[in-house]
């Protein structure tokens, strides 16, 4: 088997098993197959080791301390941002705001570039499966001013219509806003072709990226992609939850106004008047999740290591493997074939709801999701309530494959 040859070919590169503890230790006495990754990836020893090692020997607040370990805490944090810049190929850390959150990033610049820059009537294009996070924020930006919001329709395989996304542009459209993997799908999004079909359209037209499951699966490079703004979160990428990344274009960011107030991101307070620092700092109020930051950090030195090239050949092998796989259980139906797709399974068993087939799985050590996924759009469009989602990491083998597959033969006993 091809899939087979394949894994066997990066089984050397990827002995990176051992480095993560929780993948040691059994589920209802049996090995975990940990397939949630989409949702949350595991931790590796070393960033649960820099995080433990900043709190038990060296954490203070950022910015201002004058004394050593503030200082040398601050040096930490910044260089992060530099290294999230070169991580992504942007061109500057002055590029790199720190969020919460994806989630964060997005709401970020709906408030702060939708609320200054759009007026009612405007045209912001979405797609059919975004995830909730890249579609409330634009309704609720909606309700406030009177935008109009359109989306591009995927086909039956989960790949977007690009034609139908050209008939959508008008001279009303400012926005474009679209995920870069599908977290339900797995469908890898033409992002480059998208940006550029936009921006030829309008050379003024921004474009949003959610890149959650982008830049866990490959390597991406802003400038090559000419994205406006790219948002990604730390959790999915073996990093800490708490922390996420807003890419943006220089010009952009100094144009726009904070989007919440407080300290440290500010010059000067006074009763009257107060002056803000440029961006990224006049959109991180507050204290800063320090730790997180610098959890993020490491844990892209640690991908970085690997390399994004070796994880995307073991991650493709292993989809085709799993795929095979599946489509031998009579009654499964696979959703989503696009073209192009990422390390997700997302699928749904004849007669069997996926969370019962999801408490099962529990009981045979394998961690799936099952649900919408935060893409109830993408459920209605596919008449499903909701599918079942085996979500590949680094860390990923053959054996968790083959524990999902004798787990989902004993749902087809019991559901007989």
């Amino acid at each position: 088997m091809a899939a087979e040859r394949a894994l066997e070919m990066v089984a050397d590169i990827l002995k990176c098993r051992d480095d993560f503890p929780v993948l040691q230790t059994k589920m209802h006495g049996k090995p975990l197959a940990f397939l949630d990754s989409g949702a949350s990836a595991q931790k590796p020893q070393a960033v649960i080791d820099v995080m433990n090692n900043v709190y038990e020997g060296g954490y203070s607040n950022i910015h201002r301390g004058l004394y050593e370990i503030s200082q040398n805490l601050t040096a930490d944090y910044e260089a992060v941002r530099s290294k999230v810049a070169e991580f992504i190929g942007a061109p500057s850390e002055k590029n790199i705001v720190f969020t919460g959150n994806a989630t964060e990033g997005i709401n970020l610049v709906a408030r702060s570039w939708g609320r200054t820059f759009l007026q009612k009537g405007d045209e912001i294009i979405l797609t059919e499966m975004e995830h909730h996070a890249n579609i409330v924020p634009w309704q609720m930006l909606r309700d406030e001013i009177g935008v109009v919001i359109k989306t591009i329709l995927f086909d039956e395989r989960g790949a977007l219509d690009l034609e139908a996304f050209e008939r959508l542009l008008t001279h009303k459209t400012r926005l474009v806003s679209f995920v870069h993997i599908s977290n339900a799908l797995g469908t890898v999004n033409p992002a480059r072709k998208i940006i550029e079909i936009a921006k030829d359209f309008y050379p003024d037209m921004r474009v949003l990226v959610d890149g959650s499951q982008g830049v866990v699966h490959n390597a991406v490079n802003m400038v090559d992609l000419d994205a406006d703004f790219y948002v990604f979160t730390g959790h999915k990428l073996y990093g800490p939850s708490g922390i996420g990344v807003l890419y943006g274009k220089e010009e952009l960011l100094n144009a726009m106004p904070p989007y919440k107030g407080g300290g440290d991101m500010i010059e000067r307070v006074s009763f009257e008047e107060t002056t803000y620092k440029d961006a990224p700092y006049k959109f991180e109020a507050g204290t800063p999740p320090i730790v997180e930051v610098i959890g993020l950090g490491t844990a892209i030195d640690y991908v970085s290591a690997i390399g994004m090239e070796n994880i995307a050949v073991h991650e493709a092998a292993l989809l085709v493997y799993g795929t095979e796989k599946l489509r031998e259980i009579d009654g499964l139906t696979i959703h989503g074939a696009a073209p192009e797709k990422a390390g997700i399974l997302s699928f749904t068993i004849d007669g069997t709801h996926p969370s019962d087939i999801g408490m099962i799985l529990d009981q045979c050590g394998v961690a799936i999701r099952a649900g919408h996924h935060c893409c109830m759009p993408l459920m209605d469009k596919l008449n499903l309530d909701a599918t079942v989602r085996a979500s590949l990491g680094l860390y990923s083998n053959k054996n968790d494959i083959d524990q999902l597959v004798e787990g989902l033969h004993k749902v087809k006993e019991m559901f007989k």
